[in-house]
C-alpha cells in the first residue's frame, strides 16, 4: 500500500499573489478619501468663491502685494498699497526706485528694509529677464528675489488660474494640523501632503477657504468652534466645544 503525500503548504509567492497584487496600506484616518470629500464640501458651503484678500489690478501688483505680506496682515498691506501704486505703476518704477523713500512708503508692513530689497530685486530681474512681465512658472517665478513658493502659488493661482501647489501661510499650517490633513509643520513638506489628498482643480480656492476660515473662524488663540461647520469632522486638541 502506498502512503499518501501529505501536501505541503501553498506559500503566498507561489500561490500566484504577488506582493504587488496586494491592497494598498489604508489612508490614515484623517485623509481618507472620504473624509475629506466632507471638509471640501462644508468649506464649499461655507466660502464658495472667496479669492485673495490683497487688494490689486494685475499680476505685478500681487506680486508685490504678496511680498509685502510677510508678516503683516492683509488689511495693513491693502492700506499701504492704495497710494504705494499710485506712484510706481510699473516693474520700471520699483526697480529703479529711490531706496530710501520706498523703505519709508513700506515701512508700516514691517521688515521694510529687506521687503525693499526684494521688491526692487524681482523688479529689475522682471525688467531685465522677462521684458516687463511677470513670469508664469513656478521655474522662473522662483528666481525673483523674495519670491518662494508659496508667494510664486498665489501669483499663478489668482493672477492666472494656473494650479502648481497650494499656497501655504500661518492659517493654512494651523488648519491642515488640526484637520489633520498633515502631520507636518514645513511649509514644504505641508503643501505636499495637501497636493496629495486635495484634487488639484480644488488647490486654488481651498487655500483661499482654509486662509478665510482661519481668518473668521478657526483662529490660533480662542477658536471659535461653536460657529465652525466643520466641528464635526473636527477632533483637534484645542477645540473649545
Amino acid at each position: 500500500m502506498k502512503k499518501r503525500k501529505s501536501k505541503k503548504p501553498v506559500s503566498r509567492a507561489r500561490s500566484g499573489k504577488s506582493a504587488a497584487a496586494r491592497p494598498a496600506a489604508p489612508n490614515r484616518a484623517g485623509t481618507a478619501p472620504k473624509r475629506v470629500r466632507a471638509i471640501l464640501q462644508k468649506l464649499d458651503e461655507a466660502y464658495p468663491d472667496v479669492t485673495c484678500a490683497l487688494e490689486h489690478r494685475n499680476a505685478f501688483e500681487l506680486l508685490i502685494s504678496t511680498i509685502l505680506s510677510a508678516q503683516c496682515t492683509d488689511v495693513r498691506v491693502n492700506q499701504v498699497t492704495k497710494t504705494l501704486y499710485q506712484k510706481y505703476r510699473t516693474p520700471k518704477d520699483f526697480a529703479y526706485a529711490n531706496p530710501s523713500e520706498l523703505e519709508q512708503e513700506i515701512r508700516p508692513t514691517g521688515f521694510f528694509r529687506s521687503k525693499t530689497k526684494s521688491i526692487m530685486g524681482a523688479s529689475k530681474r522682471i525688467v531685465d529677464d522677462f521684458g516687463g512681465e511677470v513670469p508664469r512658472t513656478m521655474e522662473q517665478l522662483l528666481t525673483l528675489p523674495g519670491v518662494a513658493r508659496k508667494t510664486a502659488n498665489v501669483v499663478l493661482g489668482c493672477a492666472f488660474g494656473i494650479a502648481v501647489g497650494v499656497v501655504v501661510d500661518t492659517h493654512v499650517i494651523r488648519l491642515s494640523n488640526r484637520l489633520d490633513l498633515s502631520r507636518n509643520s514645513d511649509p514644504r513638506k505641508i503643501e505636499q501632503d495637501l497636493m496629495r489628498v486635495i484634487p488639484q482643480d480644488k488647490w486654488i480656492l481651498f487655500s483661499h477657504q482654509l486662509i478665510w476660515h482661519g481668518r473668521k473662524i478657526c483662529q490660533a488663540r480662542n477658536p471659535r468652534c461653536a460657529e465652525c461647520n466643520l466641528e464635526r469632522l473636527c477632533y483637534a486638541k484645542d477645540k473649545t466645544i
